[in-house]
């Protein structure tokens, strides 16, 4: 089918052509014909034209076999003879050969027509149904470009969202705090005749003070101010140790000895992720350590987690690096270090976790030389 396919491709581009190839292909079988008739009788001659019309009628089409059966006709009743004599008047056994040829030859060019026009139709089918595919793929492509800068659009929402909240909570409510703890000072001076109220109001002090404490710590955990005054190294060391006194799992952060300024949606994604990672080992993995690695060169920062916990289950981790699923966390993270053309991959085994991050960095935002840092990171599950 594919060689029928591209000669007719081939001879329909050109008349000349279907029409040449069909006489020629006539004309062939009869020279052919006439060295045999000495041999096998004049009457071969009719069955060797019969394939010509129909190579013909297969791939020349309906003018040039009818062209071809009229010159194998003519051909195939006196060829033999016109080199001794004249043209003879064909006998009946030779009418009747002849009617029998002129059968068959129409109804091999009428199957060979029919079957023609059924692979136009089908080809024309097929052209439609690819055109079709080919708007229908550009629609998907087109939906998934939307959604992709809808994901990116809600990201950066999230983190503007949580420098506002940061900033309200220390600014407002922080504030209103401080001036009651002052007041609740004032009051407990007064009355620390009475044992009773002194205690009482020990204990809101006391209460205020934690109040204070955990709407900073809230506060910082939404935004860290360190993260834009300082830069990424500060905040990672900070978010490390209150993670560590909070968690009594013991984090070992290894950071290059000069780690310059990144873009500021690069130092968010990799705080986050390491946040987000972090969380993950206390929830999940059992683990007592955890080990983070930055390096970086040129243009590219790589971060490693590492955790010595149970690991990720084997079916859970394919559905994880097939479709980021499952896990708001997990697809937060990959879709916040693939909108910025990085990459996350996470390996597990039943020894623990690691969870490595690559994220390309404007040539002029890292200096020239390339720093390493030691160690690694893991995230569970």
């Amino acid at each position: 089918m594919g060689s029928r396919s591209s000669l007719s491709g081939r001879m329909s581009v050109s008349t000349f052509l279907r029409y040449t190839c069909a006489i020629a292909a006539v004309l062939s079988a009869v020279l052919l014909g006439s060295a045999l008739t000495p041999l096998v009788g004049d009457r071969v001659a009719y069955v060797l034209v019969l394939p010509a019309i129909a190579f013909s009628a297969w791939y020349c089409g309906i003018g040039p076999s009818a062209v071809a059966t009229f010159l194998a006709l003519v051909g195939a009743m006196y060829e033999p003879v016109t080199r001794v004599h004249s043209l003879r008047v064909p006998s009946r056994g030779d009418t009747v050969l002849i009617l029998a040829f002129l059968f068959s030859s129409i109804i091999v060019v009428a199957m060979a027509e029919t079957r023609r026009r059924q692979n136009e139709r089908l080809q024309k089918a097929q052209g439609e149904l690819e055109a079709c595919v080919r708007e229908r793929t550009a629609d998907l492509d087109n939906a998934n470009q939307s959604l992709r800068g809808l994901s990116a659009r809600l990201l950066q929402l999230q983190d503007e969202e949580r420098r506002r909240i940061a900033r309200e909570l220390h600014d407002s409510v922080g504030q209103m705090l401080a001036a009651l703890n002052m007041n609740l000072s004032t009051v407990r001076g007064d009355v620390e005749r009475l044992i009773n109220t002194a205690n009482a109001l020990s204990d809101s002090e006391n209460l205020v003070r934690q109040m204070s404490t955990e709407v900073r710590t809230i506060s910082h955990l939404l935004h860290p101010p360190l993260l834009d005054e300082a830069g990424l190294s500060s905040a990672l060391q900070w978010y490390v140790d209150g993670f560590a006194g909070r968690s009594n799992i013991k984090v070992d952060l290894h950071l290059p000895e000069r780690f310059e300024r990144l873009p500021r949606e690069a130092e968010t994604a990799i705080f986050r992720v390491v946040q987000e990672c972090l969380t993950n080992i206390h929830r999940h993995s059992g683990s007592a350590v955890a080990k983070i690695r930055l390096r970086r060169r040129i243009n590219l920062v790589t971060v490693e987690i590492e955790d010595k916990g149970k690991g990720i289950p084997p079916a859970k981790l394919q559905e994880m690096n097939a479709s980021g699923m499952p896990g708001v966390g997990i697809r937060g993270m990959r879709e916040r270090i693939r909108q910025l053309g990085g990459t996350l991959e996470i390996n597990s085994t039943d020894s623990g976790t690691v969870v490595v991050v690559t994220l390309p960095i404007a040539q002029g935002s890292l200096p020239s030389d390339t720093v390493e840092v030691s160690d690694h990171s893991p995230a569970a599950a």
